[in-house]
């Protein structure tokens, strides 16, 4: 159980940074460039208030963030040199997550049409390569499944815990 919880836990890890860090990140670069648009250019202070801002409600008071937290804006270039990407990667951990509880809930029958998916790559918009799979991209039940995904994650990290003592 002990090897078992070290990997859920890692998994866990793994999901916060890919989905929920990505987010914040993601609210971040969008309240620094609104915050350019509106006011014009930014010191680092008020680029550092912006980060805590997104930073805060990314962890809702479950952890105290110092003082020189707030600079950590500043380690990540591609805020102000590749700005808009960083939802995809938050976009793409859900997505997985939601098309793996299809599959435990289908079984064989997701298979041939998730080799679809995979065989479509880059060729289509998602809403339109994932359409044949019945995923309807805007419907936020489909991404609450993948948030299930991650709280059955939890819920099995919490027992193996239990197990190790």
């Amino acid at each position: 159980p002990a090897v078992q919880l070290a990997m859920v836990t890692h998994k866990i890890e793994d999901t916060f940074a890919t989905v929920f860090r990505q987010v914040s990140m993601n609210r971040f670069e969008h309240g620094m460039h609104t915050a350019r648009r509106a006011e014009g250019e930014l010191t680092s202070e008020r680029l550092s208030d912006i980060w805590m801002e997104s930073q805060r409600a990314m962890f809702s008071g479950s952890v105290s963030l110092t003082d020189n937290y707030a600079v950590w804006w500043s380690y990540i270039p591609h805020f102000l040199h590749v700005p808009g990407y960083v939802y995809a990667y938050a976009f793409g951990e859900l997505l997985v997550l939601a098309l793996f509880a299809r599959y435990q809930q289908e079984g064989a029958n997701f298979v041939p049409r998730y080799l679809d998916v995979l065989r479509a790559g880059g060729s289509n918009w998602p809403e339109k390569i994932l359409a044949p799979m019945g995923v309807d991209l805007t419907d936020l039940d489909f991404w609450k499944e993948g948030l299930g995904e991650i709280e059955k994650l939890v819920t099995q990290a919490e027992e193996l815990a239990a197990q190790v003592g």
